[in-house]
């Protein structure tokens, strides 16, 4: 049976030439030719000794999920759906910035989080994406969007295609942390993707223990999916409250604050019409964060079939948004961008078979995750 040596960070790929008799060396070439080259043929790898290539076709194989649809939208934003098998899909995002673009990455097939303003967690969950499923995103948007990444202009910036990574896509990034943290891994690496630990961001709905361990094991930038000023409401719209409460997480947060790469924590805020916006909300919001080093992206809501909420209106927002500033906290409010596509913030929906048993599986999810 052949293994996908996109399922490797460094480390694993040393261990897999180490068990076949190779020199380690040879995992720091394979890993060039993979990720910064962006090839899948071992035939193509030629500073390698063609015995060498040999032995990798028969024991090994580089194979990211295939692109199902590929979708532009009219200002730029692309979405792509991958096949992920089983009947299972899952979709990233690209989008086009004036310096530099950023790919949203999926992390699992669905979300058991079922936080109720967002279409992925209203489909259900299946499974844990594997390490070559989430890194293989990034790998496919950079072979379609095309360009040598690492071409140099005169004053020695890289002008990447992709110079931005946030795993913000389908699921809970640190509900599948093994593979998050290799994947992560891999986009640090300066023989793959040589990626700044300041431009890859997680998004957590707040799985305290997993981010200690996050802490601990890969800093990266960070961002909480906060979304209400208290405990009653966000027990609502986002349920993992009811196991790490505001007081629990804004610890945690400043814990993470000790080894981040930023010296900030981005929340985000889903504007809600008539549920989250209020004035007085804003303020509790200012008193429920203010231990804590950060800042705000206020995202107005983008709705989907079924969903009972309303955008708040732009005016609101704007009111909103001014609390805060006025406290002394840079706020932002994010440009909605793909909507036309459904690749908006809390749009990804995907091909998920396991819908149904979403509701009985909640309750345990609740307390299992982020053990």
């Amino acid at each position: 049976m052949t293994v996908n040596l996109l399922d490797f960070d460094a480390a694993g790929l040393q261990g897999f030439f180490a068990e076949h008799g190779e020199k380690l060396f040879r995992a720091r070439q394979v890993l060039r030719w993979m990720h910064r080259s962006g090839r899948c043929d071992f035939d193509a790898m030629t500073d390698i000794a063609k015995s060498l290539r040999d032995k990798l076709k028969v024991l090994a194989t580089v194979l990211p999920p295939p692109i199902i649809s590929d979708r532009l939208s009219d200002d730029g934003t692309r979405k792509f759906l991958f096949d992920v098998g089983g009947g299972n899909a899952v979709e990233s995002v690209f989008i086009p910035e004036e310096n530099r673009g950023t790919l949203c990455v999926s992390t699992q097939a669905g979300c058991a989080l079922d936080c109720s303003f967002c279409s992925t967690g209203k489909q259900g969950f299946n499974r844990n994406l594997t390490v070559a499923e989430i890194v293989g995103q990034l790998w496919q948007a950079n072979r379609v969007l095309g360009g040598d990444r690492y071409d140099r202009c005169d004053t020695g910036e890289d002008e990447r295609i992709i110079g931005n990574v946030v795993l913000m896509g389908m699921g809970e990034p640190l509900a599948n942390f093994d593979n998050t943290v290799t994947a992560l891994r891999l986009m640090l690496d300066d023989n793959a993707y040589g990626l700044s630990r300041r431009r890859v961001t997680v998004s957590t709905s707040g799985l305290v223990p997993a981010m200690d361990r996050l802490r601990d094991e890969c800093p990266v930038a960070l961002a909480i999916s906060l979304h209400a000023p208290d405990d009653r409401l966000r027990d609502e719209l986002v349920p993992i409250n009811r196991k790490y409460p505001l007081r629990e997480l804004m610890a945690a947060c400043n814990r993470y604050l000790e080894k981040a790469p930023r010296d900030f924590v981005t929340f985000e805020y889903v504007m809600l019409d008539g549920v989250n916006d209020s004035d007085r909300q804003a303020k509790a919001l200012l008193e429920v964060t203010r231990s804590v080093s950060c800042k705000f992206n206020l995202i107005p809501f983008n709705p989907f079939p079924g969903s009972p909420y309303k955008r708040s209106p732009t005016p609101r927002i704007r009111r909103f948004a001014e609390i805060l500033m006025e406290a002394g906290v840079v706020t932002a409010t994010r440009k909605t961008r793909g909507d036309d596509i459904d690749a908006a913030c809390g749009q990804l929906a995907g091909q998920v078979l396991d819908r149904t048993r979403r509701a009985e599986r909640r309750v345990f999810d609740l307390h299992e995750i982020g053990q």
